[in-house]
């Protein structure tokens, strides 16, 4: 891929003083000396004059002057009797200027040339960065040929699934004819759908890595501009060259910003996103699908993107590029942990178990913020208490050990986090508690409870969802229970607590009034919520048995975690001054307690 150097008015001052240079310096060749018409005389006589040329005013010619150097003179003519005196001491003369077409060509011509050839050379590289006019409807598109392209499936861990669904375009790419001698066509587009960081883009450069082809890349947002008609050019531009490189891969990021439904979010009008959206349509129906040109393409919204680019002939095939399961977490690891210097009893699987949830982009973020604090203690290798670190500094934030908190609100906080530990072992189903901190980190968690589960739940009962919602109301219960009052300190807790037992009425059916309904909006297939409000579909009483279910359900599973610490009110109180006096307390110390 050629690089973009950047312009510097540098160039421009350097290539004006060399001009002057040159300038002056052919200027000082041909320089013209004028002397008073009785010099030349008394030159004339002493034969110091080689060689003139005389008009009806001047004349102007060669002599020797002083230091015995040729150089050229001019004078006003004053004598008319000139030619006997050139006669009587044999000097050529003649009654024409001398020619000064070389000298102005030295020096005018050549550095205007030079000038133009330094504007010229200046203008391509700015063209480089800044596209003129005319390169407006030219595609943005990021080239890389067969030999730039490093990327390989090796390089991409945990979506075994999806890999599987793209070789076969490898095959086709690599041995074409093995599909066109039965008949069979490659489909003209593949689809990488998934939440944001599960690696679509680079799973896009594996195939093309692996097939050995060109790749053009270039996002969805860089077709759209403000003038019309520019999209649809950019487009066209795109598939034309893919067409001259075939076989090849092109790569289109963030598909949902250039197809996006039609007739979403328009005011009325031209729109042009949607004539960009449009040609797009047209050029994928017109391009031979045996003529090797593979367009791939990834979003993480594809309950928005327009019906015509999902059907047949367009997009066929939909790889799903999903958030990792435990062994794919682990695979992810490892390819990551190749980038740094880590100790032999590093436990990959343990890391893997802790990090649910995360996708390949978190994995990455967390492997390097390992190395950074294994730098910042001064260490030669990056061992397990880094990791763990590193994953309670992305699960709950940066520890802020110089916040000055007063001796109530610690006891507050350190009951809080102990009425959780201990209402999560005394119920089945729930998560094991890794570790207790007091230790404020964030920007508003003053302590947190951390569990870590065993392994990846798909699924979960009733009877879980409730023993959840107990859990987070534990810190609550303790505040009651030790103090007889409660603190705003369990607001997050609240909001995740009402949310599973809305979800439990509304999506789940696990109200015993309310019955089997579905009674929450359709959420479609994406994995971004729109965050667009929309109308209720069910009536005011409907509304008001839900929000009085959901406050049972609460209600009930406070009364189960006090029931529950009221049962163990010395293993809290004992519990709750370890951690005030340690700030941290692992599993293994809690479940001793216990």
């Amino acid at each position: 891929m050629e690089k973009k150097q950047k312009f510097s008015l540098w160039y421009i001052l350097i290539g004006i003083w060399i001009v002057l240079i040159m300038q002056s310096y052919i200027a000082s060749m041909y320089a013209t000396r004028t002397i008073p018409y009785s010099r030349f005389l008394n030159l004339l006589k002493d034969g110091k004059v080689t060689e003139i040329a005389i008009t009806a005013n001047k004349i102007q010619g060669r002599m020797i002057d002083e230091t015995g150097k040729d150089q050229g003179f001019k004078t006003v003519r004053v004598d008319s009797e000139l030619s006997n005196m050139l006669d009587q001491y044999d000097v050529v003369f003649k009654g024409e200027i001398e020619s000064t077409f070389m000298r102005d060509l030295l020096s005018w011509i050549v550095p205007f040339m030079l000038f133009i050839g330094i504007w010229y050379f200046l203008m391509r590289r700015m063209s480089g960065q800044q596209p003129g006019f005319m390169s407006l409807g030219k595609n943005k598109a990021k080239i890389y040929m067969e030999n730039e392209l490093n990327v390989k499936f090796d390089d991409v861990a945990g979506v075994d699934e999806a890999k599987q669904e793209l070789v076969e375009v490898i095959d086709f790419l690599k041995t074409p004819e093995k599909f066109n001698e039965l008949g069979g066509k490659i489909p003209k587009g593949v689809l990488l759908v998934g939440p944001p960081g599960t690696g679509k883009t680079l799973l896009a450069k594996a195939v093309a890595g692996e097939s050995g082809v060109p790749f053009f890349s270039m996002s969805g947002s860089e077709f759209v501009e403000m003038f019309v008609g520019l999209g649809a050019a950019r487009v066209r531009d795109l598939f034309v060259q893919a067409k001259l490189k075939a076989p090849c891969i092109i790569f289109i990021d963030e598909l949902d910003a250039l197809g996006k439904a039609r007739g979403m979010g328009t005011m009325g009008g031209h729109d042009e996103r949607e004539q960009t959206l449009n040609q797009l349509l047209v050029e994928m129906d017109g391009f031979d699908p045996k003529a090797g040109v593979i367009l791939l393409a990834s979003t993480n919204r594809p309950e928005i993107l327009d019906p015509a680019l999902l059907r047949p002939g367009r997009f066929d095939r939909h790889v799903l590029v999903d958030r990792p399961d435990k062994t794919g977490r682990e695979e992810i690891l490892r390819v990551h942990l190749k980038k740094i210097t880590y100790s032999a009893d590093l436990d990959v699987k343990h890391i893997a178990s802790m990090t649910p949830g995360m996708v390949g982009a978190d994995l990455a973020n967390l492997v390097n913020e390992a190395a950074l604090l294994a730098v910042r203690r001064g260490r030669k290798e990056v061992s397990m208490s880094e990791f763990e670190e590193g994953v309670e500094r992305i699960v709950a934030g940066l520890e802020k050990k110089n916040r000055l908190i007063n001796k109530k609100e610690r006891e507050i906080v350190a009951h809080h986090e102990m009425g959780h530990a201990i209402v999560a072992l005394s119920l089945p189903g729930t998560d094991p508690v890794h570790k207790i901190s007091i230790i404020p980190r964030g920007i508003a968690a003053l302590g947190y409870t951390m569990q870590v589960p065993t392994e990846d739940r798909f699924l979960m009962s009733r009877t879980e969802l409730l023993n959840k919602i107990a859990t987070l109301l534990g810190g609550r219960a303790a505040e009651e229970i030790m103090f007889g009052d409660v603190s705003t300190g369990a607001h997050n807790d609240l909001s995740r607590a009402t949310d599973i037992a809305k979800s439990m009425v509304k999506e789940y059916g696990m109200s015993e009034e309310l019955g089997q309904v579905y009674l929450s909006h359709d959420k479609g297939r994406g994995f971004l919520e729109t965050g667009f409000a929309k109308s209720d579909d069910y009536s005011d009483e409907t509304a008001r048995s839900i929000d009085n279910e959901i406050r049972l359900i609460i209600q009930a599973q406070y009364k189960e975690a006090l029931s529950i610490l009221q049962e163990k009110k010395e293993i809290l109180i004992k519990g709750a001054a370890i951690l005030l006096e340690k700030e941290k307390i692992d599993g293994e110390e809690i479940r001793a307690l216990m």
